[in-house]
């Protein structure tokens, strides 16, 4: 079955760090592209970062910009997000995403590009 499955969030002060990994199956890590999104309370779904698998081409929205990593180890079928100076306003369910659209690295990173979706990672920073 279809597994993609996040670990790392928690609770931080603001100007600290945290680190999330996506875990999936190698089917889901065969897609062309690995999303982090985000989703605060009463907000639209964002897309925060994403990596092409294929050759490690990242892409990053502008408010995480200088922030945020994401990474990927192909052997241990992971993606990561390494989450720098954290604020309140990054505060939000983070979920990792698959699309296997062979030009996603061309798209935008939009939740409707994306068509397996892990079940989310709390991050509350204050």
């Amino acid at each position: 079955h279809v597994q993609l499955v996040e670990s790392g969030g928690g609770s931080v002060q603001a100007g600290g760090s945290l680190r999330l990994s996506c875990k999936a199956n190698g089917k889901i890590f065969s897609s062309n592209c690995m999303g982090w999104f985000r989703q605060a309370p009463g907000k639209e779904r964002e897309g925060v970062a994403r990596i092409y698998t294929g050759s490690g081409n990242t892409y990053y929205a502008d408010s995480v910009k200088g922030r945020y990593t994401i990474s990927q180890d192909n052997a241990k079928n992971t993606a990561y997000l390494q989450m720098n100076s954290l604020q309140p306003e990054d505060t939000a369910v983070y979920y990792c995403a698959a699309s296997r659209k062979i030009d996603c690295r061309l798209r935008p990173i939009a939740p409707h590009e994306y068509g397996y979706w892990g079940q989310g990672t709390q991050v509350t920073v204050s």
